[in-house]
């Protein structure tokens, strides 16, 4: 019986097939369906809720819908892993419930969670969301339910937007540059949220459309939540720079009469990250170094990789540090556990499983294997695979060893014949030409995919796609695929890639702004004239520059102060293709110089405001001859975020 029919579907999404269907049923029977721990730990506590668990900006525009995954219910459908429709089940608890005494959370109107901690004045906020809007929304259940006393301390546990973006929603600025409010985050925090979204922003955007299924519909046939959480919000993000930096395990600080004693630890889930325990509470926060399922050592929108060693290592620290004198364990994203032998389990099996996934890549590497063939070779213990948080909804262990070895030995695998192999187009040719024609080729892919051999009939469509982009049956052949694919993944982010993949072959890649328009402000002011020209100097189109030689004058003026004292000046000098900035030197004198305000030069590098527009505004201005700076100008790249992922881009 085949998964499709034998013509392709046309442009619609369908039900999965028998193969999906028999899959699903073999994963589950290897499930450890008796342990209903999280199903009790997800409900434990709950004190009020937000109904319909819906936030809206002032606008009226909706910004956290949980409301539209209400079809989460019963036994699992064909078209959706067992193990991943279990964790959307759980992932639909929200509201506010209490940890311990003095330690609540408001889980299920973001990404993450907020965490508030009950102060002597009001109250210690740690990571509060992704946007405004949801932050203020959680806040204001808290105070409904706990009393209207003030924000006094907030503390950020790493750098990703959705654990500090929403800061402005809990505390005002001016509060916490006075010194009344202090903000604490680990050494790094501010340049590492500044600077992960800059360089590769376009594209890790673009990829994350892909990685956590934003364009998809909501349904069994489309998006079922992301794993770790339900969705994105997607309001107003911001950003405010600390006052107190974590640099070292041990730092002590007391916040609003509560004693917060941290553990430092960079280079795990995120490059500034850390953990911090609550002695009166006998409370231990473990930011999201510890989640209720696999994590990413390699994250599909694209990041560096990340240390699975030093990654187990500091759990087993915080294991050893904490484990004995806590009670209740809270993490960013999910639901307390409670009891230290829970917490110790917990605790142990995630040491356990970065550690030989990092382990396991290394000895099968020393053997001589490459990343593909360890992602094939490596299987889980039983101990640790039918441990419901080790399961992959989020993270997957054959993405993972991979990381593993990129870590330690980059992308070569040791082949000489991939030193230097065709680009995907000329590849495709020839394949397609060897195995007789285009037609052909799709139809061994039919074959292939109504037999189940969906990775298969994946890369011989990928060839034929490669050489044809617009041929109509073998792109919806691979929609077919990509769905079937999709439909059998237990990984959240590997579903929506397939699946937006699916979606973009039948209805094309979306078009859209300039990678600009949107920028939050908070992240502009939190770069440096510096970081601002090396975007600038990404946008630089090399071949065109590389004839070019142009010496400009930079002032920047600090915002707010119109075009008055410059704060910062450089000269930007383009030459052999290659755009850099140092501090002027007293013997070059450029023919021109802009004059403008940090934020319009964030604005111009970033292509979102023309040059002439912020001369009107009187947000810049040239003094001399702007020949040179014009002549720059044009030699830039537009960057919008729309290129083609599933078939090669020609753009």
């Amino acid at each position: 019986m085949s998964q499709t029919a034998d013509t392709p579907s046309g442009n619609s999404s369908h039900e999965a097939g028998s193969v999906t269907a028999r899959r699903h049923a073999a994963a589950a029977r290897g499930l450890p369906w008796e342990d209903r721990r999280a199903f009790e730990d997800a409900r434990r506590g709950r004190l009020a809720s937000i109904e319909p668990p819906v936030v809206r900006d002032a606008s009226g525009r909706v910004v956290w819908d949980l409301a539209a995954y209400s079809f989460v219910e019963g036994e699992a459908p064909v078209t959706v892993h067992p193990s991943l429709w279990r964790m959307a089940q759980l992932l639909r608890h929200h509201g506010l419930f209490e940890v311990t005494e003095g330690v609540y959370q408001v889980r299920g109107y973001d990404a993450a969670n907020m965490t508030v901690v009950v102060g002597e004045r009001g109250y210690v906020v740690i990571d509060p969301l992704t946007c405004v809007e949801t932050s203020e929304a959680a806040l204001e259940l808290v105070r409904e339910q706990l009393g209207d006393r003030p924000v006094t301390a907030v503390v950020h546990t790493h750098g990703h937007l959705d654990h500090f973006g929403g800061v402005k929603g809990v505390v005002d600025e001016a509060d916490v540059r006075s010194g009344r409010i202090p903000v604490v985050a680990p050494a790094g925090f501010y340049e590492h949220a500044v600077s992960e979204n800059v360089s590769a922003g376009v594209a890790m955007r673009r990829r994350s459309a892909f990685m956590f299924g934003g364009p998809l519909p909501k349904g069994a046939l489309g998006h079922v939540m992301n794993g770790s959480c339900a969705a994105l919000a997607t309001g107003r993000t911001s950003l405010i720079r600390p006052t107190h930096e974590v640099s070292r395990t041990g730092d002590e600080l007391v916040l609003d009469g509560v004693r917060f004693v941290f553990q430092y630890a960079p280079d795990t889930e995120a490059p500034a990250e850390m953990n911090f325990h609550l002695p009166e509470h006998r409370a231990l926060c473990m930011a999201e170094l510890i989640s209720h399922h696999m994590h990413n050592l390699y994250t599909l929108r694209g990041a560096p990789v990340r240390d699975a060693a030093a990654w187990s290592t500091a759990i087993d620290d915080a294991l050893r540090l904490y484990g004995d004198v806590s009670d209740v364990m809270f993490i960013g994203h999910g639901w307390p556990v409670w009891g230290q032998e829970q917490i110790a389990e917990l605790l142990g099996m995630h040491r356990d499983v970065y550690r030989y996934l990092h382990d396991e890549t290394l000895r099968l590497a020393n053997h001589g294997h490459t990343p593909n063939e360890i992602a094939e070779l490596i299987e889980l213990p039983d101990s640790l695979d039918r441990h419901w948080d080790n399961r992959g909804t989020y993270g997957a262990t054959r993405h993972n060893v991979k990381a593993v070895y990129q870590h330690y030995l980059g992308w070569f695998d040791g082949n000489p014949a991939n030193l230097d192999p065709l680009p995907p187009t000329r590849a495709g040719r020839r394949y397609i030409e060897l195995m007789g024609g285009i037609n052909a080729v799709v139809g061994h892919a039919r074959t292939a995919h109504d037999a189940g051999e969906g990775r298969w009939a994946a890369e011989l469509l990928k060839h034929a796609l490669a050489a044809d982009p617009g041929h109509e049956a073998a792109r919806l052949l691979q929609a077919d695929v990509f769905e079937q694919l999709g439909h059998q993944s237990e990984a959240a982010p590997w579903r929506n890639f397939y699946l937006v993949g699916a979606q973009e072959l039948r209805h094309g890649a979306p078009s859209g702004k300039p990678s600009g328009a949107g920028i939050s402000p908070d992240l502009i002011a939190g770069m440096t004239t510096d970081a601002i020209l090396d975007y600038l100097a990404i946008r630089l189109n090399g071949p065109r520059a590389a004839g070019t030689r142009l010496r400009i004058g930079l002032e920047v003026t600090a915002d707010g102060s119109g075009l008055g004292p410059t704060s910062d000046t450089r000269t930007v000098i383009i030459d052999n293709g290659v755009l850099r900035h140092r501090q002027p030197i007293d013997t070059e004198t450029p023919a021109g110089t802009l004059r403008i305000t940090h934020t319009a030069l964030a604005h111009l590098a970033y292509g979102s405001v023309p040059l002439d527009e912020l001369l009107t505004k009187d947000a810049a201005a040239v003094d001399g001859d702007r020949t040179d700076l014009d002549t720059l100008l044009t030699l830039l790249d537009t960057f919008t975020g729309t290129f083609e992922t599933v078939v090669p881009n020609h753009r």
